[in-house]
């Protein structure tokens, strides 16, 4: 069963979707945490089908600025407000009866790995983390990129800020677009990857506020990894085409709970089968072994 919800963040709203499992609560949960630009349609459903029947509950959510949830100007990304977001979920479902507050876990997937690596490290009462295809550092996606790609949106940035200053509408540019193109992410596949991920009906908004991308461009959560206390599931790509793998493999060496598990997929077939089902099993021998949910 899936309760359409929301949560309060900062001065707007979360749209929420809480799924429960079969059998009297309070149960387990896990907060689902979405990638760069991505919202709740966008393959999310299948993980909550899942987890629920294996008997955890589900929180997934589209942050502030995005799909259904609050907040103005649309399409506007940011750090902070996304760190936001994540904790006003945790404290919402630590506030619901039916759920347990003590058997709390983190997901995250894309770009929300790293929300989830800065989240478990800031919450010492989180029962456990798990990611996937993991974006652990903006600057590592642009060192990728290459810096002429990134000098190519200077002059959006600086029109988007006076923009800003001025109070006009927002100066936009494409999320993510085919090689050459100017979008933020332009890498081979990336844009068939992210229309993989969007099915029939529904409309991705493939746009960003241009200077608001600043902040996660230069964002490294990895750098946080140390101070994660709980068990932390790290589900790498070999063939990952967004950043380094190897990034994966040193944020589950600074862990003090961390493993790593490798699959062989990039960053865009693991929402797929053959590989989707095996990733959803491991992650769910991990979560089911730290939450401990009751089968009915």
């Amino acid at each position: 069963m899936t309760i359409r919800t929301s949560f309060p963040s900062g001065r707007d709203h979360c749209a929420a979707w809480l799924t429960l499992p079969g059998g009297p609560g309070p149960h387990p949960v896990v907060v689902l945490v979405h990638g760069g630009g991505a919202t709740h349609e966008m393959m999310l459903g299948q993980y909550e089908t899942w987890f629920a029947e294996a008997g955890l509950a589900v929180l997934a959510f589209d942050f502030r600025h995005l799909g259904e949830s609050g907040g103005q100007p649309r399409q506007v990304v940011s750090q902070r407000r996304y760190a936001t977001d994540v904790d006003s979920a945790l404290a919402f479902v630590r506030a619901r009866p039916e759920l347990d507050a003590g058997r709390v876990a983190l997901w995250g997937t894309s770009f929300g790995a790293s929300h989830v690596l800065a989240a478990a490290a800031r919450d010492p009462e989180l029962t456990a983390a798990v990611v996937q295809c993991p974006v652990f550092s903006g600057r590592a996606v642009v060192a990728k990129a290459g810096i002429r790609h990134l000098a190519r949106f200077t002059v959006p940035i600086i029109s988007d800020l006076v923009r800003t200053a001025l109070r006009l509408p927002r100066r936009y540019v494409p999320l993510v677009g085919r090689p050459g193109e100017l979008a933020f992410v332009n890498q081979p596949g990336a844009l068939e990857g992210w229309q993989s991920v969007t099915p029939p009906g529904c409309q991705f908004d493939n746009r960003i506020a241009a200077s608001s991308g600043l902040g996660m461009l230069f964002y490294n959560a990895a750098a946080h990894a140390a101070r994660v206390r709980c068990p932390l599931l790290v589900c790498a790509c070999d063939h990952e085409n967004l950043i380094d793998p190897a990034i994966a493999a040193e944020v589950v060496a600074m862990a003090p709970r961390g493993v790593l598990e490798h699959y062989a997929a990039d960053h865009f077939t693991v929402y797929h089968p053959p590989v989707v089902e095996r990733i959803a099993a491991d992650q769910l021998d991990f979560l089911t072994t730290h939450l401990e949910p009751k089968m009915w």
